[in-house]
């Protein structure tokens, strides 16, 4: 039987992608029509394993005219959804691709801030939502206003009801967990620029990256981590041992939800319960398959499957 898997998208977006023959200052700029799809990290973890032959569902917090249309677009994919009152307005995001030079501008709004009283209101609909075993997936930026200790409190709340938390984040949250473990979060997930910030040094090679991520392991940080590197693939580290898995080259046509994808496949793989290193195996290849689409869509299921078998998975 699959664990239940909920997603956690505090500060959701409407992303509008578009073109336009030339992004240059001055004159008016005239776009295509855009793409219209709902984001923001947990929302597209959702839908990657809505894509991939799964199901989980998307807990968002949604405010004004903004945020009924993001749920009428969850809804039009499939998506189940827990919307909670958040404050202000839903915020909305736009990509515009460069036709000439094929360069990709993305505009990214900070979206609401929230206050104190708005964080109890996301933890209660979190409590609601979590049952025993539940994968809970907190993916993307914080809201304004919310503190970097939000994804710790929220590993409290997740280990009380015997679930496990996979956390991908970045900055002062990420930091806050390396600084204070939790032992709930069970898998957390960084970025290679992010891994080399908080290890102090460049982490060249695979078996770098492995080293500093089993450091974090022994540290008690998660109990599993998980290091992309780009092109080279992603390390994951638990205290069992490191792999690393990488797909051959494919071409790149956007990288925009690429990491959600890794995220959503290999959420979907550990709610199988398959081995650790096959839920990394699935991850790579649905990124690989994200960074071969169009604008915001993400990983194709029928190419991710494909994508698998030429995928590598190593012992380091």
């Amino acid at each position: 039987m699959k664990s239940h898997i909920l997603t956690i998208t505090l500060n959701p977006t409407v992303d509008f992608c578009t073109s336009a023959p030339e992004v240059v200052p001055g004159p008016k700029l005239r776009c295509t029509e855009p793409q219209i799809d709902p984001g923001g990290g947990g929302i597209n973890v959702a839908r990657a394993v809505k894509l991939l032959g799964g199901q989980a569902t998307a807990l968002v917090a949604i405010g004004g005219a903004t945020g009924a249309h993001l749920l009428q677009l969850l809804a039009l994919e499939g998506v189940p959804t827990v919307a909670f009152q958040g404050p202000g307005e839903t915020r909305q995001s736009m990509s515009v691709i460069d036709q000439k030079s094929g360069e990709q501008y993305r505009f990214v709004m900070p979206g609401p801030v929230w206050q104190d009283h708005d964080v109890p209101r996301a933890l209660n609909s979190v409590d609601q939502a979590t049952g025993e075993d539940t994968l809970v997936v907190l993916s993307g930026s914080q809201p304004p206003g919310v503190a970097k200790d939000f994804p710790s409190i929220l590993a409290d709340h997740v280990g009380d009801r015997q679930a496990r938390l996979i956390v991908d984040t970045s900055g002062p949250a990420l930091f806050h967990l390396v600084e204070e473990p939790r032992e709930a979060l069970h898998v957390l997930r960084m970025d290679g620029p992010e891994g080399e910030e908080l290890a102090g040094r460049a982490l060249p090679s695979r078996e770098d990256t492995a080293e500093f991520a089993q450091d974090l392991v022994r540290k008690g940080v998660a109990k599993t981590i998980i290091v992309a590197r780009g092109a080279d693939g992603s390390v994951l580290a638990t205290a069992d041992g490191a792999w690393h898995s990488v797909n051959p080259p494919v071409p790149v046509v956007s990288k925009v939800g690429a990491g959600d994808s890794f995220v959503g496949a290999f959420t979907l793989a550990m709610a199988g319960a398959e081995p650790v290193e096959e839920c990394l195996r699935w991850g790579v290849a649905a990124a690989s398959a994200a960074v071969m689409s169009d604008a915001t869509r993400l990983c194709d299921r029928k190419i991710t499957e494909e994508l698998l078998g030429q995928c590598t998975v190593t012992r380091l």
